[in-house]
């Protein structure tokens, strides 16, 4: 294995173009449990006898360890390289899929989910990947770590309806093993390709950008206060976010509409997700942060506003799709915001914590949106508690945004006096 850093000429080169559509394919791949969960839902809740809430546990396990897991992935990896952390992560999707479809009951099926595919699975894929992916890059590095970050989205939009097919053709438990087998074994041959340790960036290769306002009091506030307000947002946010996609195949079984219409909704909902995260990056770079987040916030918020009224076939296509393109870049733009507004020397950790906030309220709204069905027998609480959350996300970043706007209106005053 190559343990001397790659030389700084292949930055921005076409061996980091390369390796970064291998780091995609390796996103997609070891993202693939965090969808295909919501697609084996209403099957898996039948065969073990449970409630709605008690099989979204799963998911809400996975979530939780797969924040808990990038943390100590990340670091493995800066010590180590990324390929081994990526051996771990292939042996980890393989036995986690092979174990949960093999599983007696839903504590073994949820254990699979949270310790081998959560913390040792999926973890080795993301956050190490996107860190690994900012080192190749300098001009482009903003479009290749969205790239990067699309390859959840891709898993989205890839593996609901192979799922979906599997377990109409074999089985849920047959498509589980079959999908820990082929995900585990591409991992595997695909981290051999990614041998090559970074080059070193130093303080001066590094391009810093300017353009955000960085200070010890961020938005006014001291650090941890700042820190913990976004956390809460990045929670909200992401309890309202789940609730359409951990649930969505369920919701249009109960419907009647049948889990493979569901699975087709997931798909497109995070196809479209590719686009917005991709576009919201763009937009992002023109009007920073703090606007992006309240942009798709509110429009997030308007999505699952219009899921109350409208629960025919074609609307539910449609809003599953508008759901998709604005929620798309919320989750990047925290990590933006700290980078506009924080220290840069704490970017890392802080930008650590914001995410792993982010999947907790993933898995929190899952569970909640299941326990929510059980006691009201339909989904429209949960679309409510959805939006319930979304607007403390919003109230939120719209006060930060209104500090923002009203230390910046002082600083020009006492420029023009």
């Amino acid at each position: 294995m190559p343990n001397t850093p790659a030389s700084e000429d292949l930055i921005d080169s076409r061996y980091a173009a390369w390796r970064l559509l291998i780091t995609l394919c390796l996103v997609t791949l070891g993202s693939s449990c965090m969808y295909v969960v919501a697609v084996v839902l209403p099957p898996v809740q039948a065969e073990f006898g449970v409630d709605r809430a008690n099989a979204s546990l799963p998911y809400t396990l996975m979530m939780i360890c797969l924040g808990v897991g990038g943390m100590w992935t990340g670091k493995l990896a800066d010590r180590f390289g990324i390929t081994p952390v990526l051996w771990v992560g292939s042996v980890a999707v393989t036995a986690g899929f092979v174990i949960a479809g093999l599983a007696p009951n839903i504590w073994v099926f949820g254990l699979a989910h949270g310790i081998l595919l959560g913390l040792l699975g999926s973890s080795s894929t993301f956050a190490p990947l996107m860190a690994d992916t900012s080192l190749w890059w300098n001009k482009r590095r903003g479009i290749a770590v969205a790239i990067c970050a699309c390859g959840n989205y891709v898993a989205g939009a890839f593996w609901p309806p192979i799922a979906q097919w599997g377990i109409e053709t074999i089985g849920w438990r047959h498509t589980y093993v079959g999908m820990g087998i082929f995900c585990g074994v591409c991992m595997l041959l695909l981290s051999f390709l990614m041998r090559q340790r970074p080059p070193l960036v130093t303080l001066d290769d590094a391009s810093v950008s300017h353009s955000g306002f960085v200070s010890s009091q961020p938005f006014g506030l001291k650090l941890g206060q700042a820190q913990l307000l976004l956390c809460v947002a990045a929670i909200a946010c992401c309890v309202a976010m789940s609730m359409p996609q951990v649930h969505i195949v369920a919701y249009c079984a109960d419907l009647g509409y049948g889990a493979a219409r569901g699975a087709e909704m997931l798909s497109l909902m995070l196809a479209c997700g590719i686009i917005s995260r991709l576009v919201s990056g763009w937009i992002c770079d023109r009007i920073g942060g703090i606007r992006t987040l309240l942009l798709g916030s509110a429009l997030q918020g308007i999505a699952l506003v219009l899921f109350l009224p409208f629960d025919g076939l074609v609307p539910l296509y449609v809003i599953s799709g508008m759901f998709g393109l604005f929620q798309g870049g919320i989750v990047p733009a925290y990590a933006i915001i700290v980078r506009e507004h924080f220290p840069p020397q704490e970017a890392g950790a802080r930008v650590g914590s914001v995410i792993m906030a982010s999947l907790v309220g993933m898995a929190l709204g899952g569970w909640i949106s299941g326990k929510i069905f059980d006691l009201t027998g339909s989904y429209h609480a949960a679309f409510m508690n959805g939006i319930a959350w979304n607007l403390l996300n919003l109230t939120i970043s719209g006060w930060l945004f209104w500090r923002i706007r009203s230390k910046l209106g002082n600083q020009f005053m006492v420029a023009n006096t």
